[in-house]
């Protein structure tokens, strides 16, 4: 069972994290949307369709195994920064934000849309100054110097 404690920082991460995710939404929406107004093509062949088919698989693969991962660190009652440096953990601290940004990447590759490919680059850039940071403060408030000695070993 959760402690009062637990929840409250669960409900601040998740808030910020749903946050940073409907911008995702909404810029892709609004790429989406120029897209239909303005067609504006980057590719004259279909060359790059296997490219995005990849990202697409890569990116939902990735989404998955971060939210699996991230239900694991659940067991350990004691954080230490190894337990914060499982599966795709070990590689960036943001799996899931880079998940999106390639879902949404192979998406725009495949359509051929220039506006959501922008729209993709803007979500991530956008998410990483507002939401990477609060999302960073939050974890050290929460398990301390264990996620900032974590977060020096995991910079991406």
């Amino acid at each position: 069972m959760e402690s009062r404690e637990e929840r409250h920082y669960k409900n601040k991460v998740h808030r910020v994290l749903a946050h940073s995710y409907t911008l995702y939404l909404v810029l892709f929406l609004v790429g989406v949307t120029l897209d239909f107004v303005f067609k504006v093509k980057i590719f004259s062949d279909s060359f790059m369709v296997p490219v995005g088919l990849f990202f697409l698989v890569f990116s939902s693969l990735l989404i998955i195994w971060a939210q699996k991962t991230g239900r694991d660190l659940r067991k350990f009652t004691e954080k230490k920064k190894e337990h914060f440096r499982r599966g795709p953990y070990a590689y960036t601290r943001f799996p899931t934000q880079w998940g999106l940004f390639l879902l949404m990447l192979g998406f725009g590759i495949i359509t051929n849309a220039f506006f959501v490919i922008v729209s993709t680059i803007m979500s991530l850039l956008i998410a990483r100054l507002l939401f990477v940071t609060k999302h960073d403060n939050i974890l050290i408030e929460k398990y301390g110097e264990a996620y900032k000695e974590y977060k020096k070993l995991v910079k991406f």
